[in-house]
């Protein structure tokens, strides 16, 4: 990227610094620090390398977020220190999930045992304020403090939707950690808004100072910013472990934005069904789920058939079949007859043989198992929930959309109210 005009400091905190940008109004440059502190500031050191370590963790997890279809404030990396995002009016809030008790969680309510598991996920809010050690705030009393950021007023909706958002961006980080066999055990993010549009987008930073992360679920083993603020003694080596640390933390991320290692194939009875599975095939793309189309009639070449079949179960890839076939379905139950990968029907349904083309799919002979829906939509839709099931840039895509869902219902039931 080629070199950015920086603007006016807009803040310097203890680990960043954020300028404008002169040449892209509205963006601005987040500038990592190689500088880690906790307690408020009350232990700070400087760490060589932590900069660039805490910009790449940065800028993986930011980048998983944004292809699942949440909105960040992030765009992209300008180099090894440093990334550039929204210019954002940053809401003074502290958003925290817990899923297992610990750290400051057991001071605070004295009784609960460390390990205690919440289900669901446990939310709390601090308000921004070093001088008072960021007191917690209730729900209650983060809408009654009318809260200002980029001309607009945190009330009870925009709570809301954070509160939504924030449960979903830890789920879908948790689900990622899961599948390197690490325990996301609690995280904070915080969010801004960005002035020319009124969006609240996931905003600042979320590196290895913003969570506890635990290999195989053991706190012995945690590699995150704990193990800094636990130390009795801050030597030279202690330091260097404390890198090592956020080095493979940095390097696992880059494991989390991988691609999906799973997929749905689309198997047409006959080539006139091409239009049809386009639209199933596009329906998985838009969830995330590669997609591939082959045409092959269970009747008429039931050899050809279960050669596809075996040649993608030998591939070990984890697959959904859709059979697309109308008339008479065999090519759904030959499948399913012969697979153990499911298998989803979704006959084209014609107005004059509707009801016949659909009781093909759903009567089944004993000993199969394939489900039948009636559109590409819930077709994608039911492929993408199992395969999500084992991958979690699928699963991410899923829990990314459901948010979308719910915030565009939660907006348009206060336009409704604002309108009156």
């Amino acid at each position: 990227m080629a070199d950015l005009k920086l603007g006016k400091l807009i803040i310097e905190g203890k680990t960043k610094t954020v300028h404008e940008l002169v040449d892209r109004p509205g963006q601005v440059l987040l500038q990592s620090k190689d500088r880690i502190t906790c307690g408020d500031g009350a232990r700070a050191h400087d760490m060589e390398g932590k900069a660039a370590l805490a910009t790449n963790t940065n800028c993986n997890i930011f980048k998983l977020l944004n292809s699942a279809g949440i909105k960040t404030a992030f765009i992209e990396k300008h180099n090894e220190t440093s990334f550039v995002g929204y210019h954002c009016d940053m809401i003074p809030i502290e958003w925290v999930t817990r899923r297992v008790a610990t750290g400051s969680f057991l001071k605070r309510n004295v009784g609960v045992k460390e390990g205690y598991r919440f289900n669901p996920p446990k939310l709390e809010t601090f308000f921004k304020d070093d001088e008072n050690h960021d007191p917690q705030w209730s729900e209650e009393q983060l809408i009654a403090a009318e809260l200002k950021a980029g001309g607009f007023t945190i009330g009870r909706d925009e709570v809301a939707i954070m509160s939504k958002t924030t449960v979903a961006v830890f789920e879908i980080l948790e689900r990622a950690w899961a599948a390197q066999n690490v325990s996301l055990i609690d995280m904070k993010i915080e969010y801004g808004i960005k002035p020319d549009t009124g969006e609240i987008l996931l905003a600042d930073v979320i590196d290895n100072d913003s969570w506890r992360i635990w290999p195989a679920g053991d706190r012995r083993l945690m590699k995150d910013k704990q193990v800094y603020r636990e130390l009795k003694e801050v030597t030279a080596s202690a330091m260097e472990d404390i890198k090592k640390n956020f080095a493979w933390a940095m390097e696992k991320t880059k494991e989390l934005v991988a691609k999906p290692h799973a997929r749905a194939v689309v198997i047409m009875g006959s080539p006139t069904d091409t239009p049809y599975c386009e639209k199933i095939q596009n329906a998985c793309r838009d969830l995330g789920v590669p997609c591939e189309l082959r045409v092959c009639s269970a009747h008429k070449a039931t050899d050809e058939a279960l050669h596809i079949l075996a040649e993608y179960e030998g591939e070990g890839i984890p697959t959904v079949f859709i059979a697309v076939a109308g008339r008479s379905n065999g090519l759904g139950p030959v499948l399913s007859g012969n697979a153990t990968w499911p298998v989803i029907n979704c006959p084209p349904v014609s107005a004059d043989w509707g009801a016949q083309d659909i009781w093909s799919s759903l009567r089944l002979p004993s000993g199969l198992g394939c489900a039948t829906v009636l559109s590409p939509d819930a077709a994608s839709l039911s492929a993408a929930q199992i395969l999500a099931l084992s991958d979690h840039v699928i699963w991410a895509r899923l829990r990314a959309r459901y948010l979308k869902t719910w915030i565009s219902l939660k907006q348009a039931d206060k336009k409704a109210r604002d309108d009156k």
